[in-house]
């Protein structure tokens, strides 16, 4: 599959389709310092494909493919400014000047909805598929294949939902969230499975936490769970009634101790609960008040953002995102 980049256009575009917020989803006076609260790169699964850099409170980047197919489901920028994309039928790597450094085309009826790159010359990603899922890490220098295993999914023919959202560990293991099977499972290098933890109505993602926890989205809400089982603290939509939340997808533990939870909105499918205009995201303290909502869909002036799937924070002190090993693999 070929990719269009709107190299000059990207960001043009996205402020001409303007969509005016749904009465009812959010409150009208939103907490937080809108696009300046937080330096950070921005997607989500939008028709167009798109991609933002925001630092200082400006888009200062942006990406957009309106001519692709599928949606991106998971990004990461890496600390040369490239930025990785799974998108669905397809795994890109993009320079800062939008050439394309590397592009994977997986077979007809595959899908990739998550990756991470290992240094600047390997990226590990999941590759849905029938009969057989499988994570595999390769070289995207020599696109020799170094690590492949096969992953259990619930129903081979049915692709689409078997995974989403795959990290690494600092003790170079893997986070996998069985979106069909409805677990996390944490593997080794080998495949070996060390440990898992239940979900509901769907794993939609796992992040490890630097105390050692994982932060799991599902269809409960938000948990941060310890390597016992025991959840030691969480959220739900019930936690902030004044928002409208069509699903959850992520969220990501900040140094401060808040958590940033995303609001994914589906373009495909149109109901009440998928009406653009909801906030995009929300930051909530440990005791659960809300202190941030994005809502950025290109009103007054402003850039339409999306609906919000991936956001990776620019203002954490976070090291390369690329430092990460899978077991030898460096």
């Amino acid at each position: 599959m070929g990719l269009v980049l709107g190299i000059c256009c990207g960001f043009a575009q996205a402020q001409s389709t303007a969509i005016v917020p749904a009465p009812g989803r959010a409150p009208a006076e939103l907490p937080g310092k809108e696009l300046a609260q937080h330096d950070f790169v921005y997607s989500g699964e939008s028709h167009e494909r798109r991609v933002f850099i925001v630092r200082g409170g400006k888009v200062v980047w942006s990406y957009d493919d309106p001519a692709g197919k599928g949606e991106i489901s998971d990004m990461v920028m890496m600390s040369n400014g490239n930025i990785l994309i799974a998108h669905q039928f397809g795994l890109t790597e993009i320079a800062p000047d939008k050439s394309v450094v590397w592009n994977y085309v997986p077979p007809e009826k595959h899908e990739v909805h998550t990756a991470v790159p290992i240094g600047m010359d390997r990226v590990l990603y999941i590759e849905n598929a029938d009969p057989n899922a499988v994570l595999r890490v390769v070289n995207i220098r020599t696109g020799a294949v170094e690590k492949e295993f096969p992953l259990q999914v619930k129903k081979p023919v049915s692709v689409h939902p078997q995974f989403r959202h795959a990290r690494l560990t600092a003790n170079g293991t893997v986070l996998v969230a069985h979106l069909d099977l409805n677990k996390v499972v944490e593997y080794d290098a080998d495949g070996k499975e060390l440990w898992s933890f239940p979900g509901e109505h769907g794993v939609w993602s796992a992040n490890p936490l630097a105390n050692g926890n994982v932060l799991i989205t599902d269809g409960l809400g938000v948990r941060e769970v310890t390597r016992r089982g025991d959840t030691v603290w969480s959220w739900s939509k019930a936690d902030a009634p004044e928002y409208k939340f069509a699903s959850l997808q992520n969220a990501w533990r900040l140094k401060n101790g808040d958590t940033v939870i995303n609001n994914w909105v589906n373009e495909w499918t149109k109901n009440g609960d998928n009406a653009p205009g909801a906030a995009q995201a929300i930051e909530v303290t440990p005791e659960k008040k809300i202190v941030w909502a994005l809502r950025e869909w290109g009103t007054g002036g402003g850039v339409n953002l999306g609906p919000a799937t991936s956001i990776q924070f620019l203002d954490q002190g976070d090291g390369p995102a690329e430092d990460v090993h899978f077991g030898e693999i460096r």
